[in-house]
């Protein structure tokens, strides 16, 4: 494990510290020409050889190296201004993935697909899932027969934004009730309810009240519920 632990460690470092952000604007502008590229790679292949300091793992620093480039350069070859969100989680994933990979191959630790998709791994999947896009449409067809967008007339707001805070929310409900902390679960509440107080304040619009609470209950129930299913379930 402990080797696990120093390869994400160099690749927190190397990302997202000894990164400025000036070499990230050069390397998109520059693409394979640029310098820092070549520097971000170099800093990594550096930090990951310091934090193993064993030269019988000279392979594992090779492959971070030459993956972290060629993962670099394809992402730099396909960004655009559209999907430079999606390329850096892609990006992300694939750095990831060989961490894990190098991990399994030179730590002697045997892996086994099968166990990645036990019952209680497969039931955990359907209920995240569930928490998110289903429940979404669930609650908009609820809502359906009140018009918010009268409600929420002149109060302009980022597109999608309730869908994710709500998707968000159930999510971690979710997460506090399976892990046994219901206190986390009130706290979530009274957060929330800090954060809309103002709003609601403002608004001096009891029916927008109203469906904000019915909106929170609703989601926060359907959390709880999961989450409540799920533990009764493993």
């Amino acid at each position: 494990m402990i080797l696990l632990i120093k390869l994400l460690l160099s690749h927190i470092i190397g990302d997202f510290f000894l990164q400025p952000q000036k070499w990230v604007k050069d390397k998109e502008a520059r693409k394979l020409s640029s310098v820092a590229l070549y520097g971000h790679v170099l800093i990594h292949i550096l930090l990951t050889a310091i934090l193993l300091w064993d030269i019988t793992r000279w392979p594992i620093i090779i492959i971070i190296g030459v993956s972290h480039f060629l993962i670099d350069a394809v992402k730099l070859l396909v960004q655009t201004p559209k999907n430079t969100r999606t390329l850096f989680f892609i990006d992300q994933l694939l750095h990831i993935l060989v961490i894990g990979i190098c991990y399994v191959v030179y730590s002697g630790h045997s892996f086994h697909f099968a166990n990645l998709v036990t019952e209680k791994h497969l039931l955990l999947m359907v209920c995240l899932l569930f928490l998110t896009i289903p429940v979404a449409i669930l609650m908009k067809i609820i809502f359906l027969k009140w018009n918010i967008s009268e409600l929420t007339k002149n109060n302009e707001s980022l597109e999608d934004a309730g869908k994710y805070i709500g998707i968000l929310e159930r999510i971690l409900v979710f997460v506090f009730i399976i892990m046994g902390h219901w206190e986390a679960v009130g706290f979530l509440i009274t957060a929330k309810s800090v954060f809309r107080f103002g709003d609601l304040k403002e608004s001096k619009h009891r029916q927008l009240t109203e469906y904000i609470l019915i909106g929170t209950l609703i989601s926060f129930g359907i959390a709880i519920v999961t989450g409540i299913i799920y533990n009764s379930i493993i």
